[in-house]
Protein backbone atom coordinates (compact mmCIF):
# COMPACT_ATOMS: atom_id res chain seq x y z
CA UNK A 1 0.00 0.00 0.00
CA UNK A 2 1.50 3.43 -1.45
CA UNK A 3 0.84 6.83 1.11
CA UNK A 4 1.81 9.83 0.80
CA UNK A 5 2.77 12.71 3.03
CA UNK A 6 1.71 15.78 3.95
CA UNK A 7 1.92 18.83 6.18
CA UNK A 8 -0.09 18.33 9.47
CA UNK A 9 -1.20 22.31 9.65
CA UNK A 10 -2.82 21.89 5.98
CA UNK A 11 -6.39 22.01 6.17
CA UNK A 12 -7.65 18.85 4.67
CA UNK A 13 -11.34 18.05 3.27
CA UNK A 14 -11.49 13.88 4.13
CA UNK A 15 -14.13 13.82 1.29
CA UNK A 16 -10.92 14.98 -0.66
CA UNK A 17 -8.31 12.28 0.64
CA UNK A 18 -8.17 9.71 -2.40
CA UNK A 19 -5.21 7.56 -1.06
CA UNK A 20 -3.61 7.06 2.58
CA UNK A 21 -1.69 9.94 3.89
CA UNK A 22 0.68 10.20 6.54
CA UNK A 23 -0.01 13.77 8.19
CA UNK A 24 2.59 13.65 11.33
CA UNK A 25 4.64 11.30 12.69
CA UNK A 26 4.30 11.55 16.71
CA UNK A 27 2.16 10.43 17.56
CA UNK A 28 2.00 8.63 13.88
CA UNK A 29 -1.60 10.34 12.39
CA UNK A 30 -2.93 8.92 9.14
CA UNK A 31 -5.91 10.12 7.44
CA UNK A 32 -7.92 7.58 5.53
CA UNK A 33 -9.00 7.57 2.16
CA UNK A 34 -12.72 8.70 1.54
CA UNK A 35 -15.13 6.38 1.91
CA UNK A 36 -17.09 5.18 -1.21
CA UNK A 37 -20.93 5.47 -1.49
CA UNK A 38 -21.82 3.60 -3.72
CA UNK A 39 -21.15 -0.86 -3.65
CA UNK A 40 -21.99 -3.61 -5.45
CA UNK A 41 -24.34 -5.09 -2.78
CA UNK A 42 -27.91 -4.18 -1.93
CA UNK A 43 -29.11 -3.88 1.28
CA UNK A 44 -31.65 -6.94 0.93
CA UNK A 45 -28.56 -8.73 -0.36
CA UNK A 46 -26.05 -7.95 2.71
CA UNK A 47 -29.21 -8.40 5.18
CA UNK A 48 -30.36 -11.92 3.82
CA UNK A 49 -26.38 -12.94 3.75
CA UNK A 50 -24.77 -11.16 6.82
CA UNK A 51 -23.66 -14.30 9.68
CA UNK A 52 -21.05 -13.88 12.02
CA UNK A 53 -17.90 -15.53 11.41
CA UNK A 54 -14.83 -16.03 14.00
CA UNK A 55 -12.46 -17.75 11.96
CA UNK A 56 -10.20 -15.22 9.54
CA UNK A 57 -7.52 -15.86 6.96
CA UNK A 58 -4.18 -14.86 7.54
CA UNK A 59 -4.42 -11.65 4.97
CA UNK A 60 -4.12 -8.25 5.29
CA UNK A 61 -6.82 -5.35 4.70
CA UNK A 62 -6.46 -2.30 2.77
CA UNK A 63 -6.40 0.90 4.40
CA UNK A 64 -9.65 1.63 1.81
CA UNK A 65 -11.27 -1.60 3.40
CA UNK A 66 -10.47 -0.26 7.37
CA UNK A 67 -11.77 3.85 6.16
CA UNK A 68 -14.90 1.53 4.53
CA UNK A 69 -15.56 -0.39 7.51
CA UNK A 70 -14.97 2.69 10.45
CA UNK A 71 -17.25 5.08 8.54
CA UNK A 72 -19.55 2.64 8.67
CA UNK A 73 -19.56 2.55 12.27
CA UNK A 74 -20.14 6.33 13.04
CA UNK A 75 -18.70 8.05 10.11
CA UNK A 76 -20.22 11.66 9.55
CA UNK A 77 -22.24 11.83 6.83
CA UNK A 78 -23.76 15.58 7.08
CA UNK A 79 -20.71 18.01 7.89
CA UNK A 80 -21.90 20.04 11.11
CA UNK A 81 -18.54 21.69 12.04
CA UNK A 82 -19.69 24.11 14.47
CA UNK A 83 -22.48 23.01 15.61
CA UNK A 84 -22.29 23.04 19.51
CA UNK A 85 -23.68 19.11 20.41
CA UNK A 86 -23.23 17.31 17.07
CA UNK A 87 -19.36 16.32 16.85
CA UNK A 88 -18.99 16.93 13.76
CA UNK A 89 -22.12 16.42 11.77
CA UNK A 90 -25.23 13.86 11.63
CA UNK A 91 -23.62 9.96 11.02
CA UNK A 92 -24.42 6.41 9.52
CA UNK A 93 -25.88 5.17 12.89
CA UNK A 94 -28.62 7.01 14.95
CA UNK A 95 -27.53 8.03 18.24
CA UNK A 96 -30.87 9.46 21.33
CA UNK A 97 -30.81 13.05 21.14
CA UNK A 98 -27.51 13.75 18.88
CA UNK A 99 -25.25 12.18 21.83
CA UNK A 100 -22.91 10.27 20.06
CA UNK A 101 -21.70 8.51 22.94
CA UNK A 102 -18.66 6.08 21.53
CA UNK A 103 -15.18 6.60 21.25
CA UNK A 104 -14.20 4.31 17.95
CA UNK A 105 -10.72 2.50 17.87
CA UNK A 106 -8.77 0.51 15.14
CA UNK A 107 -6.82 -2.17 16.78
CA UNK A 108 -4.69 -2.68 13.77
CA UNK A 109 -2.55 -5.55 13.25
CA UNK A 110 -2.21 -6.44 9.28
CA UNK A 111 -2.84 -3.64 7.32
CA UNK A 112 -1.00 -1.96 4.27
CA UNK A 113 0.36 0.90 5.03
CA UNK A 114 -0.45 1.06 8.53
CA UNK A 115 2.39 -0.07 11.41
CA UNK A 116 0.19 -2.23 14.03
CA UNK A 117 -0.75 -0.75 16.91
CA UNK A 118 -3.71 0.81 19.05
CA UNK A 119 -5.75 3.91 16.63
CA UNK A 120 -7.87 6.31 18.17
CA UNK A 121 -10.47 7.16 14.98
CA UNK A 122 -11.43 10.53 14.85
CA UNK A 123 -14.86 10.23 12.45
CA UNK A 124 -14.65 14.18 11.48
CA UNK A 125 -11.75 14.13 9.93
CA UNK A 126 -11.58 10.12 9.20
CA UNK A 127 -8.57 10.42 10.96
CA UNK A 128 -6.12 7.64 13.00
CA UNK A 129 -4.17 9.00 15.94
CA UNK A 130 -2.06 6.23 17.09
CA UNK A 131 -2.40 5.46 21.25
CA UNK A 132 -0.17 2.53 21.25
CA UNK A 133 2.66 1.45 18.97
CA UNK A 134 2.71 -2.47 19.12
CA UNK A 135 0.65 -5.53 18.25
CA UNK A 136 -2.19 -5.73 21.36
CA UNK A 137 -3.95 -8.01 19.50
CA UNK A 138 -2.65 -11.23 21.77
CA UNK A 139 -3.66 -9.75 24.62
CA UNK A 140 -6.83 -8.52 24.25
CA UNK A 141 -7.69 -11.92 22.88
CA UNK A 142 -6.79 -13.28 26.44
CA UNK A 143 -9.02 -10.67 28.18
CA UNK A 144 -11.49 -11.70 25.55
CA UNK A 145 -12.01 -14.89 27.68
CA UNK A 146 -9.76 -16.20 24.75
CA UNK A 147 -11.75 -15.70 22.12
CA UNK A 148 -8.77 -16.28 19.69
CA UNK A 149 -10.34 -14.31 16.62
CA UNK A 150 -8.99 -11.25 18.29
CA UNK A 151 -5.54 -12.34 17.82
CA UNK A 152 -6.39 -13.54 13.98
CA UNK A 153 -8.27 -10.84 12.51
CA UNK A 154 -5.80 -8.23 10.74
CA UNK A 155 -8.17 -5.41 12.50
CA UNK A 156 -10.39 -5.00 15.39
CA UNK A 157 -12.99 -2.01 15.75
CA UNK A 158 -13.37 -1.26 19.50
CA UNK A 159 -16.04 0.89 20.91
CA UNK A 160 -16.09 2.77 24.49
CA UNK A 161 -18.79 4.69 25.51
CA UNK A 162 -18.36 8.01 27.60
CA UNK A 163 -21.72 7.57 29.38
CA UNK A 164 -21.58 11.32 30.75
CA UNK A 165 -22.45 12.87 27.26
CA UNK A 166 -25.86 10.68 27.46
CA UNK A 167 -26.74 10.48 31.04
CA UNK A 168 -26.01 14.17 31.36
CA UNK A 169 -29.12 14.77 29.03
CA UNK A 170 -31.14 11.80 30.17
CA UNK A 171 -29.92 10.21 33.69
CA UNK A 172 -29.75 6.58 34.42
CA UNK A 173 -32.36 5.81 31.71
CA UNK A 174 -29.88 6.84 28.72
CA UNK A 175 -27.44 4.75 30.37
CA UNK A 176 -29.36 1.38 30.64
CA UNK A 177 -31.22 1.76 27.78
CA UNK A 178 -30.09 4.33 24.77
CA UNK A 179 -26.56 3.71 25.21
CA UNK A 180 -27.07 0.05 24.36
CA UNK A 181 -29.43 0.76 21.61
CA UNK A 182 -27.06 3.42 20.08
CA UNK A 183 -24.25 0.24 19.87
CA UNK A 184 -26.66 -1.78 18.25
CA UNK A 185 -27.10 0.72 15.97
CA UNK A 186 -23.67 1.01 14.93
CA UNK A 187 -22.77 -2.81 15.25
CA UNK A 188 -25.15 -3.44 12.99
CA UNK A 189 -23.82 -1.07 10.52
CA UNK A 190 -20.21 -2.84 10.94
CA UNK A 191 -22.02 -6.15 10.49
CA UNK A 192 -23.89 -5.27 6.73
CA UNK A 193 -20.54 -2.86 5.61
CA UNK A 194 -18.44 -6.39 6.20
CA UNK A 195 -20.91 -8.68 4.26
CA UNK A 196 -21.06 -5.89 1.70
CA UNK A 197 -16.89 -5.78 1.02
CA UNK A 198 -16.48 -9.75 1.11
CA UNK A 199 -15.40 -9.67 4.71
CA UNK A 200 -16.99 -11.37 7.71
CA UNK A 201 -16.93 -10.40 11.39
CA UNK A 202 -18.66 -11.04 14.96
CA UNK A 203 -19.69 -9.13 17.73
CA UNK A 204 -17.86 -9.49 20.69
CA UNK A 205 -19.45 -8.57 24.63
CA UNK A 206 -17.62 -10.95 26.68
CA UNK A 207 -14.16 -9.55 28.10
CA UNK A 208 -12.93 -8.78 31.35
CA UNK A 209 -13.32 -4.63 31.51
CA UNK A 210 -10.97 -3.99 33.26
CA UNK A 211 -8.33 -5.70 31.81
CA UNK A 212 -9.23 -4.24 28.38
CA UNK A 213 -9.06 -1.10 29.80
CA UNK A 214 -5.65 -1.90 30.97
CA UNK A 215 -4.63 -2.92 27.47
CA UNK A 216 -5.91 -0.64 25.54
CA UNK A 217 -4.87 2.43 28.02
CA UNK A 218 -8.55 4.06 27.81
CA UNK A 219 -8.77 7.38 29.35
CA UNK A 220 -10.82 7.24 32.92
CA UNK A 221 -14.14 8.25 31.63
CA UNK A 222 -14.32 5.65 28.87
CA UNK A 223 -16.02 2.27 29.58
CA UNK A 224 -15.29 -0.46 27.28
CA UNK A 225 -18.49 -2.06 25.50
CA UNK A 226 -17.77 -3.93 22.06
CA UNK A 227 -15.03 -5.65 20.00
CA UNK A 228 -15.59 -6.71 16.52
CA UNK A 229 -12.88 -8.08 14.74
CA UNK A 230 -12.46 -7.73 10.82
CA UNK A 231 -11.16 -10.20 8.11
CA UNK A 232 -11.29 -12.53 5.25
CA UNK A 233 -13.26 -15.30 6.09
CA UNK A 234 -11.58 -18.44 6.70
Amino acid sequence: MMFVTCNATTPVNPADVTTLTLVQENPRTYLLPAPRLEGTMSVEQALATRRSHRSFQDKPLSAEQLSQMLWSAYGVTFPLPNHPHLRGGLRTAPSAGASFPFEIYAIIGNVDGIEPGVYLWISEENKLIRRIDRDVREELAQAALGQMMVRDAPVSIFWSAVFSRMTNRYGPRGRERYVPMDLGHSAQNVYLQATALGLGTVAIGAFIDARVSEILQLPAEEEPLYIMPVGYIR
